[in-house]
This record gives structure tokens, C-alpha cells and sequence, in this order.
């Protein structure tokens, strides 16, 4: 650490992509149950690298949203997770992986879920973004969410 750097406190700030995104949905489902969404990590995610941790930036490239969308259909949730991956294999660059009901989709594997053995994720969607996402708020295209 230099002098420079000697008590300066960098604040966390959500990746731009992500404020997008969760601004979007919030719109689409203004009265979702809210409990389980967060960005900043808690104690237990701060203990190990987290794309809710704040990067040397500040910068926190993941939001979870909770399952919960509306009351008469809970599973629009899969849903959701299943348009944004599709619009990642689609080329949305600024989607890093999603998970959701123990299942994970990433460009690792093509985008294709697959067995995710950590946290199941199942009360809420993570969604992580990559660096692209940190100055970008295009809106992301959720267009067949609609239908």
C-alpha cells in the first residue's frame, strides 16, 4: 500500500448491467416479494472470492433476485433464469452465470445448465456480470418474459 492509498475507503457500487437488470424486473413484477434479493456479500461471502465482494474498484458484479416473482405462478422465476441465459448464448456479453435451482449455465459449458453443487440458489436467481456490464445500462431484452 502507498501513501496515496493510506486510508482512502473505496465504496462498493453495483455494476451498472446489474442495476439495469434489476430495475427491469422490479418494473415487470413491482409487487415481488423483495426478501431474498441483495448485491453487497454478508460475512460468510466475504470470507472467500464472491462476485458480490467489491473488486479493488468497488465494483460488485452479481445480484440475486428472489423466486418469488408473482403469487400465482411460482415458478416465472425458471423462467427468468431461462431468458437470461438464453440471451447470454444469444451474445449478451455482459452476463457472466446464472444459478438457480442447483443449476448453473455459463459460457463454460455453452450456456447449458448443468448440476451446480454450492448454495442450490433455490429461494432466488444470482446472476453475476462480467467487467463489460460495470459502465454499461443498456437495457437488457426480456421482450418474450412479455408473451
Amino acid at each position: 500500500m502507498n501513501k496515496s492509498q493510506r486510508g482512502k475507503i473505496t465504496i462498493p457500487k453495483l455494476s451498472k448491467a446489474a442495476f439495469t437488470l434489476r430495475a427491469q424486473i422490479n418494473a415487470k413484477w413491482p409487487k415481488r416479494d423483495k426478501s431474498s434479493d441483495g448485491w453487497i456479500g454478508d460475512t460468510r461471502h466475504q470470507a472467500r472470492p464472491s462476485d458480490h465482494n467489491p473488486d479493488a474498484s468497488g465494483w460488485v458484479r452479481a445480484i440475486d433476485v428472489d423466486a418469488d416473482l408473482t403469487p400465482k405462478y411460482k415458478d416465472q422465476s425458471w423462467d427468468l433464469a431461462e431468458e437470461l441465459r438464453l440471451l447470454a448464448k444469444a451474445g449478451e456479453k455482459r452476463i457472466s452465470y446464472i444459478i438457480h435451482h442447483g443449476k448453473i449455465a455459463s459460457s463454460r459449458m455453452n450456456w447449458k445448465w448443468r448440476k451446480y453443487s454450492g448454495n442450490p440458489h433455490a429461494h432466488h436467481i444470482h446472476i453475476s456480470f462480467t467487467k463489460s456490464g460495470d459502465e454499461d445500462k443498456t437495457p437488457f431484452d426480456l421482450r418474450s418474459l412479455d408473451k
